[in-house]
């Protein structure tokens, strides 16, 4: 707590000293699953949000280069005004504190809301083709790493499973097969975490896109996933196929690749939708054991629907659904119940 007292001092100094703001109030606006925090400062009448970075855990650079190529292609990011990348530090526009996830809660504007998030990711993939190709490959190591975290946080530490052979043998089966798919999929420029907590209700081209910072040239299905199956709120299957289906007609007409039919689109979106949610679990697990960050935990059941769903309507995925059924759902409440009750 004292390092981060002090870099708070420091970027007071920074916004005063250094960039002859007045401030009259800095006040802690968030704190994600990373070593970074972000500020609102106040100052004549008018608020700014601040990044601290702090160098050694976090670099600033991949945040800003990402912010100018999404800025680029026309969607709402914020503002950068200011940057120190020695000090880690960043003034940036401040799209206020409202995020998609309240209003979806209360069931409010849904399909406005959710009409403007495709419409804002259909920018980002149509007119962002050429600015992915900056970005580092959502490759084969990327995405095995990420399938890795799920035994080692969520089976082993959470659920406390101990598994024999032939059960790794499967989960290797299974996820060279994501990984397969994943990498077969047309490559455009993604988010990585593209859902209700990241994007921000705002009133000039909505939504406000935050959280961009860890940006990969990767599957076309992704950020879909992460805004249609979303970790932290759920709809009907029947209608996240309908906005599905429109956004497929929306980029093919803009000369996206589409696949050959809603068929074989839908099929990307479940794969690796099953990529991501296997990656989820691990990492709301780890942010609890490793982290202290027990909220994650309760949106671990939804995550896990999610993973159940997918897997059972594809058969090359039926051994390790019945695997999942067998070993991995009726585990999940009394390990939650246990953490939990811990603190």
């Amino acid at each position: 707590m004292g390092e981060y007292d002090a870099r708070a001092g420091e970027l007071h100094a920074w916004l005063t000293s250094g960039l002859g703001m007045p401030v009259d109030r800095l006040t802690l606006a968030s704190a994600d699953a990373s070593f970074r925090r972000y500020f609102r400062a106040h100052a004549n009448g008018r608020s700014w949000v601040v990044m601290d970075a702090p160098p050694g855990h976090e670099d600033v650079r991949p945040y800003l280069k990402v912010s100018r190529l999404l800025e680029a292609t026309g969607v709402h990011v914020p503002h950068v005004h200011e940057s120190d990348i020695d000090q880690g530090f960043v003034l940036l526009e401040d799209l206020g504190s409202t995020a998609y996830l309240a209003p979806l809660a209360r069931g409010e504007d849904v399909d406005r809301l959710y009409g403007e998030a495709l419409e804002a990711l259909a920018a980002i993939q149509v007119r962002g083709r050429e600015a992915a190709r900056e970005l580092p490959p959502y490759d084969e190591r990327a995405l095995t790493r990420e399938l890795e975290l799920m035994p080692e946080w969520f089976c082993a530490r959470h659920l406390r499973l101990q598994l024999g052979d032939d059960e790794l043998a499967l989960l290797v089966r299974t996820f060279d097969f994501l990984v397969r798919e994943a990498l077969a999929q047309p490559r455009v420029f993604v988010h990585r975490d593209y859902h209700s907590r990241n994007l921000m209700v705002v009133d000039d081209r909505n939504p406000g896109i935050i959280d961009f910072q860890d940006a990969l040239e990767g599957p076309i299905g992704y950020d879909l996933v992460s805004l249609l199956k979303d970790c932290y709120i759920a709809w009907p299957r029947a209608r996240t196929i309908g906005w599905l289906r429109e956004y497929r007609r929306r980029i093919a007409r803009e000369g996206l690749a589409a696949g050959a039919s809603e068929r074989e689109f839908l099929r990307w979106f479940d794969l690796v939708g099953v990529q991501r949610h296997l990656k989820v679990l691990g990492i709301f697990a780890r942010l609890w054991y490793r982290d202290g960050k027990r909220g994650y935990l309760a949106d671990l059941p939804l995550t896990l629907d999610y993973l159940r769903d997918a897997c059972a309507r594809y058969s090359e995925l039926q051994a390790f659904a019945r695997w999942l059924e067998a070993r991995v759902v009726a585990a999940l409440p009394a390990a939650n119940a246990r953490e939990l009750a811990l603190r």
